[in-house]
């Protein structure tokens, strides 16, 4: 089948086109299998609708997740929880709508920030209070979507911003979060931005850039039908003028990027799909992590609460941009997923094939181990 010869039946046979994108890399195809597979993809969303929007990945063949008895649960009756790995070894989160980890704070937070040490399966989480924590409940209490650290310095971008349940703002903190200065401006048309998350202190990052992607909309609560992908020098985070939005893929498969936010491109499409998400690297694998929340049926109060049922995805790509495929997919999980769920870059194995998912399930602080079967040639 030569690289424009498929037909309708092939479109709804997502395997048959699965291996399309890998095979066309060669000077000006690369821009070819980009945009075909975004293209089919979007396509294939439509037909399938319950099945996932890009093909198997070729690199991991499936995820085995632990036994669910295996799984650690601290910090009850909090939810949101992304994490980064910092400069002192130890893990940052921000939690919302809850108390926190034991001994929980006495009034309930909209935001809130902890610090977590230890193994995954035997961690202590402890509370940090801040002046910068949020009171507030549902749309008008603002959220932490993303937080990272770059050269001890933790950034964190606050969902809700408006109140309303939209927009996004960016703070920083150079005391591992006892004390946090917020960015004069915000990010008016995106809700839901988050970090992509490197080794310790962004150590193994692929170049000098910071990476933040969001669903591309406005509220924190309404999914969209795409993802899409922005950055900025990590020594100018806080210039909004200096952040960047991805555009497209090149003739000779660069990335394009542009400070027009009117000429952002998608660097993932899922119709009705894109709404809560977390992108780690896994760097002894050299792919990127993306778990992304498969949001509630439409008809529900709230389509992004999946802390008691629901399901979730990961997809893999060897660049933040793509080309994606599918690892792990379920639109029913075990357990329930949780609305936010993280691979900290903390507790991968030195093989990268063992991780941990950090996930808000059961409105908790919730740990499982997974083991990621990879494809013979690895």
């Amino acid at each position: 089948m030569g690289p424009w010869q498929l037909s309708v039946s092939a479109l709804a046979q997502p395997d048959k086109i699965s291996h399309l994108p890998l095979r066309w890399i060669r000077g000006s195809r690369a821009v070819m299998a980009f945009t075909v597979s975004v293209f089919l993809s979007s396509i294939l969303s439509v037909i399938t609708a319950a099945n996932p929007p890009y093909p198997p990945s070729t690199v991991i063949r499936k995820i085995v997740w632990a036994p669910v008895d295996t799984i650690t649960r601290k910090a009850a009756g909090s939810d949101n929880l992304p994490v980064t790995w910092a400069d002192d070894e130890a893990i940052y989160t921000t939690w919302g709508d809850g108390w926190g980890f034991e001994p929980r704070v006495p009034n309930k937070l909209s935001m809130g920030f902890a610090r977590i040490v230890g193994a995954p399966g035997n961690f202590t989480g402890t509370n940090i209070r801040s002046p910068a924590e949020q009171l507030g409940g549902g749309r008008s209490g603002r959220k932490g979507w993303g937080i990272i650290s770059v050269d001890g310095v933790l950034y964190l971008l606050m969902g809700h911003a408006d109140r309303q349940g939209g927009q996004a703002q960016l703070a920083w903190s150079h005391d591992h979060a006892r004390t946090w200065t917020f960015a004069n401006w915000k990010f008016l048309q995106f809700g839901l931005m988050g970090f992509v998350n490197y080794g310790k202190d962004y150590k193994g990052a692929r170049d000098n850039y910071i990476y933040s992607y969001s669903h591309d909309g406005p509220l924190a609560d309404t999914p969209a039908d795409r993802f899409i992908l922005m950055r900025v020098p990590k020594n100018r985070i806080t210039e909004r003028g200096s952040w960047e939005f991805f555009e497209r893929i090149d003739e000779t498969g660069h990335a394009v990027w542009t400070s027009d936010s009117k000429r952002r491109g998608a660097v993932f499409y899922h119709t009705d799909g894109c709404l809560r998400s977390a992108m780690t690297y896994n760097a002894p694998l050299h792919r990127y992590l993306w778990w992304q929340q498969i949001p509630v049926p439409k008809g529900s109060a709230d389509r992004g609460d999946t802390r008691f049922e629901g399901g979730f995805a990961v997809y893999d790509a060897p660049e933040p941009w793509g080309p994606w495929s599918t690892a792990f997919y379920t639109e029913r999980w075990d357990v329930g997923p949780g609305e936010h769920g993280d691979f900290p870059a903390k507790w991968m194995s030195e093989d990268g094939r063992e991780i941990y998912l950090v996930f808000s399930g059961n409105d908790s602080f919730s740990v499982r181990k997974a083991t990621l079967v990879l494809a013979q040639k690895y």
